[in-house]
């Protein structure tokens, strides 16, 4: 049984994919932000977020009438059977999840929720919230549950629609199932537990990722001491079923929307409980270390030594978004490595497929343009730190031609080490030996 009202609380990545694939299961949604004027656009069907299908979907929910966005949570709410919570949760001064947002609209709309209704928190938030906002929301008659969302940026609709599982925690059984049934056409497997176990499912899942990757740079750095090939080496790991093939790509670090923030909010979480996590402490270290580690290698690779200055070096960017597929530059790992090399006194020429060139993120570090050969005219070197699929078909014979040092530091082994060499270009990796 579908229900009758749904409302979904922001309109960010989660929220607009979240109300967009819920309305394409048969759903009635309305998705809820306070900027009236990004409300508006969404109205027309204006999708200003880079994600594959998402535009689609939201104008396929506006045609079928089972999509509508509102500036007003509070009247939203009046209608509501089941109200999503996806709302910012940024990470604090101190480490923790800043509720403040979630906290804010619960506020807001707990005197105009229907009786029978129930509050999901979609955001990922510390263990305790649901109990917190039960607390908030003071309403015997109004239930407040736990579904984590296990998006991935560049396929979030896909994952929505394609979930591994789907998890769901409340300390009212009955609202759990009411939840999962939202989910029902999607056949997915269904995990129902308490509140506070779902909220810690979606912070231990994305701490085991960061700490996988994590360990695959630290094997890297040790396949480059030792003459290994990282590549060989994972693809060997990954057929054992017990690690499987994801998250074992060697790169510039993790980062983007999560998982920074999960490892820090995490680590509070147990700083509180007086449980000491050293494990995730060396996660979150090894992967500052390995931007560090890439920096070197961009200045080795330069000619300038791994712990010289690069005043007065120019260097070629070639992606800055936290992954190929979106515009994200949240935490982006290449954006951290691309400041560092300003740090070091490098002026940046950079070319990214999903960048305006207005993102304020870049001021003061690169210069941003639209096409991929500007970034070579002479520079030093091409630092690859985005995996665009477009930049494997570049005419690097071209791009050799226009630099001063003929080389490129692929930060995600990306790029076909023999096509660059044909070029007449240098290929520097990570775990694997130089070519050319």
């Amino acid at each position: 049984m579908f229900a009758r009202r749904i409302i979904v609380m922001g309109t960010g990545y989660v929220g607009l994919t979240t109300g967009a694939c819920l309305a394409s299961l048969g759903h009635r949604v309305v998705c809820c932000d306070v900027d009236v004027v990004k409300v508006e656009r969404l109205a027309r069907g204006e999708v200003r977020i880079l994600e594959p299908d998402l535009p689609e979907r939201v104008a396929e929910g506006i045609a079928a009438g089972r999509l509508e966005f509102a500036s007003s949570a509070a009247a939203a709410a009046e209608e509501a059977e089941v109200v999503f919570l996806c709302l910012p949760t940024p990470m604090s001064t101190g480490g923790a999840a800043d509720l403040t947002a979630v906290e804010s609209v619960a506020g807001e709309i707990r005197g105009r929720l229907p009786a029978a209704s129930v509050v999901v928190t979609k955001s990922t938030v510390p263990v305790g919230t649901a109990a917190r906002l039960g607390r908030l929301l003071d309403r015997d008659d109004v239930a407040v549950a736990s579904n984590p969302e296990f998006l991935r940026e560049g396929s979030a609709v896909h994952d929505f629609l394609n979930p591994d599982r789907i998890v769901v925690g409340s300390d009212s059984p009955d609202a759990a199932e009411r939840v999962a049934a939202l989910y029902a056409r999607l056949g997915a497997p269904t995990v129902l537990t308490d509140a506070a176990s779902a909220e810690m499912v979606k912070y231990a899942a994305n701490c085991f990722l960061a700490t996988k990757l994590s360990y695959v740079n630290a094997i890297a750095e040790l396949c480059e001491l030792l003459g290994a090939n990282i590549t060989d080496v994972t693809e060997g790991m990954g057929y054992d079923r017990r690690i499987g093939q994801s998250f074992l790509e060697a790169g510039p670090g993790w980062g983007g929307s999560c998982l920074p923030k999960d490892t820090r909010a995490l680590l509070r979480v147990a700083e509180t409980a007086g449980f000491d996590f050293p494990l995730l402490e060396a996660a979150v270290n090894g992967n500052t270390r390995q931007r560090e580690q890439v920096v070197s290698k961009v200045a080795d690779a330069c000619g300038v030594g791994v712990e010289s200055s690069l005043s007065g070096v120019r260097l070629g960017i070639l992606g800055l978004a936290f992954k190929a597929g979106t515009d994200d530059l949240r935490d982006s790992p290449a954006l951290a490595v691309a400041r560092a090399l300003v740090d070091r006194g490098a002026e940046l020429i950079a070319y990214d497929p999903g960048l305006r060139g207005d993102e304020p993120e870049l001021a003061g570090i690169a210069t941003l343009v639209d096409d991929p050969y500007r970034v070579a005219k002479e520079a030093a070197g091409l630092v690859l730190l985005t995996g665009w699929p477009e930049f494997r078909t570049l005419d690097w014979s071209r791009l050799a031609g226009m630099l001063r040092g003929p080389v490129v530091v692929d930060t995600r082994n990306h790029l076909d080490p023999d096509v660059l060499r044909r070029a007449g270009m240098s290929w520097r990796g990570i775990g694997r030996a130089p070519v050319g």
